[in-house]
């Protein structure tokens, strides 16, 4: 079908509104792009599905750029893939070569984004394929695969895992679908609220109060930093010119494909592709030691691998119906308001949806590129908007959204409540709120699979023995848990020698 068919006005004030948005969010430090996606989601309840991710992913691209304006002004990474920008755009704005940074920083971004959302044309057709044969079982694994990512996620091992599995818990009240294996009874509910939990929480409310209500409270009580509302010097000595990039395109293509495949990992996380795109530069650098002094080639490596990551993280979403990273855990969501289910089957089910989701993310890294390239002076004063007027819009904004989102039930309303001071409460005594969602996403699917497959098979033998694909499985099963707690241990003994006198 002709690409340009896709294209309505209604796709470009999408786009356009939802990057804006999106960058609004990703420059002010606290907010992030999963932040943007979970408060807007609600505003896709009367949009079509195609509409609905023009939105969305407009928000995720642009609250990813959006996280290099703090980052490069006041060292505060506006979202955490940011984190390695700070190392040498802070020093540039030191120097007086704000405006500069911040234009460097983005011409990468646009490159990591359309690099990934080729290699998501071209690499989830194929995975879905794969997945296609696989039966109950191998998709049960493919699931708890995705499940050891709790593991790579979490901060302490033992919470981690505590809130996964809480996450799975969560999933599985309401009724025992009697077509998924169960009997059509109750269950985790002990008798409370029966008529309102029968369908169990719904997932739109418990994101926007995971990501939504619980962050405000918490950025609200840590306050604004002095720093982060001070005055800016943009313009120095030195002007952008696109000669600064002469000799960087190996670092370009190396820290995109970096970004992207990292993305493609479940759970692995945008400060994680900025590490290690930052490091490898620093590798192979010509003067290494002048990293994180202030020198462009860091802010090229860093921003080019986290932008990388929007197309990566799309790709188990789309092919597996896993989500790669946080946000796009948040972007099921539009797919449940729609009726959708990812998977193996969506592309093929769904190919017009398909080419728009891949024409929209070129498109918003276009679009992203051009309001932050020629309105860099404008945008850097969203830093300095008063947090006491923005959160109670967007307050008010997640009511409203919970509230209408399955067309104006009030224990929505509470469910959000509910989940927002849970969450916030919760990650004060460790809870840790991202593996609990990709629990609570992923947790009934899990139950559902692994009740087939007993059913089918009669033996939990077979989970070892059913295919080569079953044994592949296990063994990228064992490599996550060892490369997490490999992780965990070694993050644990910096510690220590960081606590040593």
């Amino acid at each position: 079908m002709d690409a340009l068919s896709f294209f309505t006005p209604m796709t470009a004030v999408l786009i356009f509104a939802g990057v804006t948005v999106g960058i609004v969010f990703g420059a002010i430090p606290g907010m992030t792009a999963t932040m943007a996606v979970a408060v807007c989601l609600p505003m896709t309840y009367g949009l079509n599905i195609d509409n609905s991710l023009s939105l969305l992913l407009a928000l995720y691209v642009g609250g990813i750029s959006g996280g290099l304006v703090p980052a490069i002004l006041v060292n505060i990474p506006g979202t955490p893939s940011s984190i390695m920008t700070t190392m040498d755009g802070h020093p540039m704005a030191k120097k007086g070569e704000a405006e500069r940074a911040l234009k460097i920083g983005i011409v990468p971004s646009l490159f990591g984004g359309l690099f990934s959302a080729t290699v998501l044309f071209f690499f989830a057709p194929p995975l879905a394929d794969l997945a296609i044969k696989f039966s109950y079982v191998e998709k049960f694994l493919i699931i708890l695969f995705a499940l050891t990512i709790i593991a790579s996620l979490s901060k302490n091992l033992l919470t981690g895992i505590f809130s996964g599995v809480l996450g799975i818990w969560l999933s599985l009240v309401g009724t025992y679908d009697i077509n998924n294996g169960g009997n059509g009874e109750t269950r985790l509910m002990f008798g409370w609220m029966e008529g309102f939990l029968s369908d169990g929480f719904s997932l739109l409310s418990v994101l926007i109060g995971l990501f939504g209500l619980s962050v405000l409270l918490a950025e609200a009580e840590k306050g604004v930093p002095a720093e982060a509302t001070s005055q800016f010097k943009l313009s120095g000595a030195k002007t952008f010119s696109l000669s600064v990039f002469k000799g960087q395109i190996g670092n370009l293509i190396r820290s995109a494909s970096i970004g992207t495949f990292v993305g493609l990992l479940p759970g692995i996380g945008g400060s994680a592709a900025s590490v290690l795109a930052y490091t490898q530069q620093k590798n192979l650098s010509k003067a290494p030691e002048k990293m994180g002094t202030g020198v462009p080639e860091g802010v090229i490596a860093s921003e080019a691998s986290n932008n990388g990551l929007t197309g990566g993280a799309l790709i188990p979403l789309v092919s597996l119906g896993i989500p790669g990273d946080s946000t796009t855990a948040v972007m099921i969501g539009a797919f449940t308001l729609q009726g959708l289910q990812l998977g193996p089957l969506f592309i093929g089910e769904h190919l017009e949806t398909w080419d728009m989701m891949v024409i929209n993310l070129f498109l918003a890294n276009l679009v992203m590129f051009a309001i932050m390239f020629f309105a860099i002076r404008h945008i850097v004063k969203i830093i300095q908007v008063p947090k006491y007027l923005l959160y109670p819009v967007i307050v008010v904004m997640c009511t409203v959204g919970a509230y209408s989102a399955n067309s104006g039930i009030m224990f929505d309303v509470w469910t959000f409540l509910l989940f927002g001071l849970f969450g916030y409460f919760g990650q004060k005594m460790g809870l840790e709120v991202t593996p609990l969602i990709i629990g609570f996403i992923l947790g009934k699917d899990a139950e559902i699979y692994f009740v087939k497959s007993i059913e089918s098979y009669g033996s939990l033998w077979i989970f070892f023995t059913k295919s080569p694909i079953a044994m592949a499985l296990w063994g990228l099963i064992a490599v996550s848990l060892a490369y997490s707690i490999h992780n965990i241990r070694k993050a644990a003994r910096r510690g220590k020698q960081d606590a040593a006198p």
